[in-house]
């Protein structure tokens, strides 16, 4: 008999693709240095922020105005949906809970409200203590005078320096620098925050230094090309554009040239985190409403370490009685079953590990159900493959080594099906919910990815090993493909067709 077509595949590289991935996520987590998964609020606690709002005239805000508040901080503490942050509105105030932060961390994130707004320097003076006379060799022509009189008085060394302010974009200004070590008189803003498109990271490649890089839409790049074109054409200091965050003069920098096509970028000697934090308030939007932190406080876990047990066991559990009727029912081939539940279930956690130091996921009491749903999901893919060797063997009377190729050929698309159904379910809950359901549907998914390269890398190259053996390919009665538990009928002892010599 010739030998099966799919036996010139090489099992062997399919598990060594699969072990180089195993220890590319292991080498990642010993050069994060992180071996332990983040947890989310009600397993681990973390900082509640109340924020009420304050308008100019006194009066209560909008419910309106409160929904895209509470949708734009949701975005900033949680933009991926995997830190397992809560924003929910509280009558006329905002409740924020942030697992795992410090509480300045929080404030800054979810009080600023990221107002930006490109501004053409007018006059500006070194020191930022307040002044009787104006600046030395600085023409203010066509300023407002009250505008001069604020920036006379203006004490950048004060604590309340201006920041939090807002501001008329269509009027002049006198602001301070961030670190109060300058003062400005500011023109109309030409750009605003509403025009930024995409803000991201960047570094200096000249200076090193961390920076912010926007991309402007709609009108932006033209206002963009307008407002640098003019400075271009100006004398200092006029010849330089202030960025303006929020009342506060982020950075002033001199332009050297016209700048046209939409991009622009914010440097003020910033650090990568400090770069992240505004990279992702100006993403998401200003707010709409200015806040004031009527409270902080530290919480305790909603759950704790009992529930975070229970799940643990009722995981263990689910996974005994998998292991336990893989092996009473498919004896041998019980055992791929259970090796391959074992390399999903490292992969999982290494999975869990470094999306929790690198994209903030936070394992939460509904990821954990989700988890222990998959340990059944990804066992059923193992049972859609070992019935179809065995169909083959009844049916076609083939041997081990070809059965086992004939089955896969078959079984792969049945079990791609049965994962893309499952995937596309949890993408769209993910999308369409919010807090513990998103947690999950994303767990759902994570888990269905996995049970793919699990499937694929592992147990169907370990399989096609095993055929290879005598004790699988003579049909031994612990194989779990031998005649009697396959119930074939034969006039002599069952056993499984022997491969060709």
């Amino acid at each position: 008999m010739a030998r099966p077509a799919g036996d010139g595949s090489r099992p062997g590289r399919a598990l060594l693709l699969l072990l180089t991935l195993v220890l590319a996520m292991g080498g990642t987590m010993a050069l994060q240095r992180a071996y332990l998964p983040l947890f989310g609020l009600d397993l681990a606690g973390g900082t509640t922020v109340t924020l009420s709002p304050v308008t100019a005239t006194g009066q209560a805000p909008t419910r309106e105005s409160l929904d895209l508040a509470v949708a734009i901080i949701r975005d900033r503490v949680n933009g991926g949906g995997l830190s397992d942050a809560e924003v929910a509105r509280s009558g006329d105030t905002i409740v924020v809970s942030v697992p795992g932060a410090g509480q300045e961390e929080v404030v800054e994130l979810v009080g600023t409200t990221a107002e930006l707004r490109f501004r053409q320097v007018l006059a500006m003076a070194t020191g930022g203590s307040p002044a009787a006379d104006q600046p030395a060799g600085t023409d203010l022509g066509g300023v407002d005078e009250a505008v001069i009189e604020r920036f006379r008085e203006l004490d950048c060394a004060a604590k309340d320096r201006g920041q939090d302010a807002q501001s008329d974009p269509g009027e002049q200004i006198a602001a301070c620098s961030r670190d109060g070590a300058t003062r400005y008189i500011l023109d109309k803003a030409v750009v605003g925050g509403t025009e930024i498109g995409d803000a991201h990271v960047g570094v200096d490649p000249t200076t090193g230094e961390w920076l912010v890089q926007l991309e402007l839409k709609g009108t932006g790049p033209r206002k963009w090309g307008e407002i640098t074109t003019a400075a271009y054409n100006s004398p200092p200091p006029r010849n330089r554009i202030a960025a303006v965050l929020d009342g506060l003069v982020v950075s002033a920098p001199i332009i050297h040239e016209p700048i046209t096509g939409g991009r622009a970028r914010i440097s003020g000697g910033f650090s990568q985190e400090s770069a992240n934090e505004l990279a992702n308030q100006l993403k998401y939007g200003a707010l709409p409403l200015r806040f004031e932190r009527s409270s902080i406080e530290e919480i305790s876990s909603t759950l704790g370490r009992d529930q975070l047990t229970g799940g643990v066991i009722a995981g263990g559990i689910g996974l005994a009685l998998v292991v336990l009727y893989s092996l009473l029912y498919y004896r041998g081939l019980g055992v791929v079953a259970v090796l391959s539940l074992g390399v999903a279930a490292v992969v999982t956690y290494q999975s869990v590990v470094v999306l929790g130091h690198d994209a903030g996921f936070r394992l939460s009491l509904p990821h954990i159900v989700g988890l222990i749903v998959s340990i059944g999901v990804t066992a059923d893919s193992f049972i859609i493959y070992f019935e179809r060797i065995r169909d083959e063997m009844r049916e076609g009377r083939r041997p081990l080594r070809s059965a086992v190729e004939v089955a896969w050929a078959r079984a792969r698309r049945t079990i791609l099906i049965a994962d893309a159904v499952m995937f596309i379910a949890a993408a769209v809950l993910y999308y369409i919910a919010v807090g513990g359901v998103a947690g999950f549907a994303f767990a759902m998914g994570l888990t269905t990815l996995i049970d793919i390269v699990v499937v694929f890398l592992f147990t169907r190259p370990l399989v096609a090993l095993l055929a290879r053996t005598r004790f699988f390919a003579k049909g031994h009665r612990l194989s779990g493909l031998d005649g009697e538990r396959m119930s074939r009928r034969t006039p002599s002892r069952a056993e499984t067709v022997p491969e060709d010599a």
